[in-house]
């Protein structure tokens, strides 16, 4: 049995209080925690990723497991140098939902996939205006910016931060991902977004290709 079968399975069946040992033990017995994570979370949460977009899991199942996920993160990295965390680092996400929207449940559902593949992500929470998007990727320092909208009327605040970017000539210098139920990539390619994201899971696959693409790979 793999050392970090315990981590995957606590996260694939949903057991926060078997994360919570599981990270413990892992901690105690000295082993690498961002293996840890990669090779037994990470992969946990892949299986349950799997069974939602096969529609085999659903809404409630995936924040069982994605607070079983954060937990035993939050275990495994307390003493974690941030230089190390760095190395392991797919990139770092600004998340939010926009303005006018206080939906987040799907938002906080990316969050933890996001996690789960590396990305260091930023949550801003709902109802964010555009300004304060952008102020907070300049502080940051981010490389992806993703903003989902839940509603038909709040959609075109995504716009509202594509425009800004370009008023503060600082469009080349963030990857703008949307999503959210009323979205489509033909409002996407309308609104100049490098990105649409139709499912969670499909998010931190899109992010990574947008990197690679950008950074020549």
């Amino acid at each position: 049995m793999s050392k970090y079968a315990k981590l995957k399975d606590a996260i694939s069946n949903l057991d926060k209080d078997l994360a919570e040992a599981a990270a413990k033990e892992a901690v105690a017995a000295g082993l690498n925690p961002l293996d840890c994570i990669s090779e037994g979370l990470s992969a946990g949460m892949q299986i349950i990723s799997d069974r939602f977009d096969d529609g085999e899991a659903f809404v409630p199942e995936l924040m069982l497991a994605a607070e079983a996920f954060e937990k035993a993160v939050a275990i495994l990295t307390a003493s974690v140098p941030q230089s190390e965390m760095n190395t392991m680092s797919a990139g770092k996400v600004l998340l939010y939902t926009v303005e006018g929207d206080v939906h987040d449940i799907g938002k906080n559902i990316v969050r933890t996939i996001l996690s789960a593949n590396n990305f260091e992500v930023t949550d801003l929470g709902k109802t964010v205006p555009a300004r304060t998007v952008i102020e907070k990727a300049e502080e940051l320092k981010v490389d992806v910016i993703a903003g989902a909208a839940l509603m038909s009327t709040t959609m075109p605040r995504q716009r509202e931060v594509v425009e800004l970017l370009k008023e503060r000539g600082l469009r080349d210098k963030y990857i703008c991902l949307f999503g959210g139920a009323p979205v489509t990539q033909q409002w996407c390619d309308n609104i100049g977004a490098d990105g649409y994201c139709d499912s969670a899971t499909a998010t931190p696959v899109l992010a990574k290709k947008a990197l690679a693409k950008r950074k020549g790979v």
